[in-house]
């Protein structure tokens, strides 16, 4: 009998998980499109590997399992699988047509929406992926500026400019490598000793986890100014769930461009680059980024109504609502539990449960508790990303589900039996910087 959202089950059955998985091994390098789908992120042998069904907040995966989500695509559907208006207006342009020869008016409706509801996004350029427009973002900067050099900090995709700065940088060729130089998040100092009149543009992601530090933003905005470099602002992740506005509204500092992508479209791939006009004109001649799926109808469709649910709906007030209650609900568990070591931090849109060394290995803790999880009917990698679907009934049983699994860490924790509590393998680093 499949599991369901339900306390106190058995380990989830996921044999046809494990027939898919088998198959892929011949065919699929890493066995994944994504490497924080793929089992590397979970604890392998116990958790499902193929999801075939959404509604709301929940899953079903190939063994019919059912689950809360807490990961909802890794960040793409904010309002959650299945959310009608999004599946009409898909399911109507569907009829109409996907792609075509020559441009469609979707494209002009879909840029006018961003403009109204985007801070600086005096231009919009459409793609299909975040590392797309990132990428699109640091070649723009370095053509208005004349200079090569990118300061980066925090996650930008593949692209060789950005992912030589981890250590899964092979074939990216050491000139590449060179010209990019990561600085952690709310380090101004490191920072300052990077910024030269050699650096286009400085690109982050303006809060992960960790907040702004003594008006951080703004200062790296002035720097960035008195530089004469570009300032960039990553928001894959906190476009359109902090705010309408993404980052740049909620901490009221706008950058010279700003990438979006996850939130919005609700699932469907799209990208998008905003920002100033004397910039973004370079894209007429002088940059070239165009591509044959920028425009493509579908994704365009489910875009227009998804930012205009997220501004009926007033989505964002409604995951910073649920967002604290599981985070200062996980938190309340774990000080009552006399489990210091481990916390629940960050915005409330998008926490992050973490878990202290001084107490094991973090990465077993989090195997075990992400484990005991699953035997409760919640899918979890760590992360708390919240979609308008998570109402009070799916809050009310994930914390049921801490419950249970933090008593599960604190004996394990007691008894010296981490490891021996694992009932697969626990869950990888996915890479570490380099620089």
């Amino acid at each position: 009998m499949p599991n369901r959202v339900a306390l106190d089950q058995n380990y989830p059955d996921i044999s046809a998980s494990q027939a898919l998985w088998e198959r892929s091994q011949t065919l699929i390098p890493a066995g994944t499109q994504t490497l924080a789908k793929g089992p590397t992120q979970y604890v392998d042998g116990v958790a499902p590997k193929y999801l075939v069904r959404g509604k709301g907040a929940r899953v079903w995966d190939a063994d019919n399992n059912e689950f809360i989500d807490l990961s909802m695509g890794v960040g793409p559907v904010v309002l959650g699988y299945g959310h009608p208006s999004v599946d009409r207006a898909i399911s109507e342009q569907l009829e109409r047509g996907i792609t075509f020869s020559l441009m469609h008016p979707l494209e002009v409706e879909v840029a006018e929406l961003v403009r109204r509801v985007v801070p600086g996004a005096d231009s919009v350029r459409f793609s299909k992926t975040g590392c797309d427009v990132t990428s699109a973002a640091v070649r723009l900067a370095r053509a208005f500026t004349g200079r090569d050099k990118v300061l980066c900090c925090g996650y930008h995709g593949w692209h060789d400019w950005y992912i030589g700065t981890t250590s899964r940088r092979a074939g990216v060729p050491l000139s590449t490598r060179a010209a990019t130089e990561a600085f952690p998040y709310n380090d101004l100092f490191s920072l300052m000793e990077a910024l030269s009149d050699e650096v286009a543009c400085v690109i982050l992601e303006p809060t992960v986890f960790e907040a702004p530090d003594n008006d951080f933003l703004r200062v790296v905005k002035r720097a960035c100014e008195a530089a004469g470099a570009l300032l960039v602002f990553d928001e894959m992740w906190t476009g359109f769930r902090v705010a309408l506005g993404g980052a740049q509204q909620h901490y009221d500092v706008t950058a010279d461009l700003a990438c979006f992508s996850k939130a919005v479209a609700n699932g469907m791939p799209l990208s998008v680059l905003t920002g100033r006009a004397d910039v973004m004109r370079l894209l007429e001649e002088d940059v070239f980024f165009f591509t044959t799926f920028g425009g493509e109808a579908l994704s365009l469709a489910a875009a227009k109504a998804t930012i205009e649910d997220l501004r009926e709906l007033e989505v964002p007030r409604h995951l910073d609502r649920v967002g604290t209650q599981l985070q200062e609900g996980y938190n309340q568990l774990a000080a009552k539990k006399g489990l210091s070591h481990t916390r629940a931090v960050g915005l409330p849109c998008r926490s992050i449960v973490t878990f202290d060394a001084s107490a094991g290995d973090p990465l077993l803790q989090k195997s075990l508790v992400q484990q005991e999880l699953l035997r409760h009917g919640v899918l979890w990698t760590g992360f708390h990303n919240l979609c308008l679907a998570h109402g009070e009934q799916e809050i009310a049983h994930v914390l049921s589900a801490y419950d249970r699994a933090l008593d599960t860490l604190s004996t394990a924790l007691a008894t010296g039996k981490l490891a021996e509590s694992l009932r697969g393998k626990p869950v990888q680093a996915v890479f570490r910087k380099t620089r």
